[in-house]
């Protein structure tokens, strides 16, 4: 149809018609058979200049499908963050990420970004900290990370974008450097893990008879090439690696407690190296429990991945806050079930000496069990961390750039295969001189002091923003002491971490905090 003559409210209307078409824009994606895509046939091919001479009097006139689909305004209930004045997106004009995730694969990311590296190789170390009650110390770091993890359900919710925890500390504190740190600090404890977790993949797969002449810094490297190519061919490749992964690591240890559920009872689940008579939940030491939910928290670090993939989640006001609760619960179960099984199968103090506890649970529990299968377990535990770690990563660079935050050229998209090539390369580079410096154990165990402080920040950022009246609702919320408490509890972990044991993660956590904070004037936003 032919747009009618102006008029002489010209003015009104053409301001009107603008930013309606601008709104149906954004909330059609500019995809086939949108408003936008009708609007453009409509007035010919320069849209804008038929925008700025002609002025119809309403949508409906140039629009029919305008008459089905009316713009609503803006109300408390309705709101949402496209409407929110503060978050202007302007188009790039980069490729958009691709929404294929369902819930189904959001439970799996959300709980393999938790089984992994921890438990498989933690519960032995914390056993040695905690005694047979180690199983409390996983279940108090449980309810740690279930509080910081409603928040991050309720800011996915609120806000499913790409570099999430930046995203929203920018959001609720406005601040360039804190954002900036903040976010180095989540790409930083990602990186830290996948490159100490690279060194057990590339002993492992010596075990392989035939990779058993390859160098462990052949195949450390070639893991991680491998992953990079895994995590660029697209997000969908990537969950679906991810859900194999997950099911095999979960099946590991859901087995480990089918098989060795016949020696519960055998062991007082209360005894510590401080009162190793037991006695009840009483007789264990409140600040050696703490200490110990400081170590086995680091089990039920990944849940905050999940924020960083929120734009590539369908439906994500919903399934983004469901996966995520629904995955750490499964783990959480997990976590408390193979460690009373454990250390009822084998006494924590040989636990704690063992170098792989796990497999040494497993072969007394179920002899008959081949040896190397659960080492191929381990492998793909350790592999499944890796890559959630390697999506975050990457996605978080991505939304970063994008913001103007870091390089724009890391925001750029593969017109393909719809991901961040860019950032993927990089992140490949900077694996690759991480792993090669040495031992990264340090830098791992880091990794607990840099999450809490994150957590801290974020669960903080959230109690702002729930304060803000003009500020966007999700399709989950959750009471405002929740995200306090949650402030609260890793803020006394953190501290209690850096006041009692030694000083080499803290100075690790402290140098990578600084060496961020002096790159910002490098890159911050002019």
């Amino acid at each position: 149809p032919t747009a009618p003559a102006p008029t002489t409210t010209a003015s009104k209307s053409k301001s009107a018609m603008y930013w309606w078409v601008a709104d149906a824009d954004r909330e059609a994606k500019r995809g086939p058979g949108s408003l936008y895509d009708e609007f453009s046939r409509a007035a010919g091919p320069d849209r804008n200049e038929a925008i700025r001479i002609q002025a119809p009097p309403s949508p409906a006139a140039i629009l029919p499908s305008a008459r089905r689909r009316p713009k609503v305004p803006a109300t408390a209930e309705t709101k949402t963050l496209s409407d929110a004045p503060a978050d202007p997106h302007p188009p790039t004009g980069e490729p958009e990420l691709r929404r294929t995730i369902g819930l189904a694969q959001m439970v799996f990311y959300a709980s393999g970004s938790m089984l992994g590296a921890g438990i498989y190789g933690l519960v032995g170390k914390a056993a040695g900290e905690l005694g047979s009650a180690v199983w409390l110390g996983f279940l108090v770091a449980a309810v740690a990370a279930l509080l910081t993890g409603l928040s991050y359900a309720a800011l996915g919710s609120r806000y499913p974008r790409a570099a999430g925890a930046a995203f929203i500390t920018h959001r609720a504190f406005d601040n360039g450097l804190l954002t900036h740190v903040l976010g180095l600090a989540v790409a930083c404890s990602g990186l830290g893990s996948i490159a100490a977790g690279s060194w057990v993949i590339g002993a492992n797969l010596q075990r392989v008879p035939f990779l058993s002449g390859v160098p462990v810094t052949v195949l450390t490297l070639a893991y991680l090439v491998l992953m990079a190519g895994i995590v660029y061919r697209g997000i969908r490749e990537s969950m679906w690696a991810n859900v194999a992964c997950s099911i095999v690591e979960a099946g590991g240890l859901a087995l480990i407690i089918i098989v060795g559920a016949k020696f519960w009872g055998s062991a007082d689940l209360f005894q510590t190296p401080a009162n190793p008579v037991g006695g009840g939940l009483l007789a264990v030491p409140p600040l050696l429990l703490v200490q110990g939910a400081v170590l086995t928290f680091f089990s039920f670090a990944g849940f905050e991945d999940t924020l960083n993939v929120g734009e590539e989640v369908k439906n994500p006001r919903r399934t983004l806050p469901l996966g995520l609760v629904i995955g750490m619960l499964l783990a959480c179960v997990l976590y408390v079930g193979v460690a009373i099984t454990a250390v009822s199968v084998i006494p924590w103090q040989y636990l704690a000496e063992a170098s792989a506890p796990l497999a040494e649970v497993m072969a007394k529990a179920a002899p008959w069990f081949p040896g190397w299968a659960f080492v191929v377990i381990t492998v793909v535990a350790v592999a499944n961390s890796a890559l959630i770690n390697y999506v975050t990563a990457s996605r978080l660079l991505y939304g970063m750039a994008r913001d103007g935050r870091l390089p724009s050229r890391l925001a750029r998209v593969h017109a393909d295969r719809r991901t961040p090539h860019i950032a993927i390369a990089l992140i490949l580079v900077v694996l690759m001189a991480l792993t090669m410096s040495g031992d990264s154990a340090e830098l791992a165990a880091a990794t607990v002091l840099l999450l809490l402080s994150i957590f801290v920040v974020v669960n903080s950022a959230l109690v702002v923003l729930r304060l803000r009246k003009d500020e966007p609702r999700g399709g989950f919320e959750v009471p405002l002491f929740v995200p306090i408490a949650g402030a609260v509890v890793c803020l006394a972990l953190l501290v209690t971490r850096m006041t009692s044991g030694d000083w080499k993660a803290p100075l690790i956590a402290g140098v990578l905090l600084a060496g961020s904070a002096a790159l910002y004037p490098l890159v911050r936003p002019k």
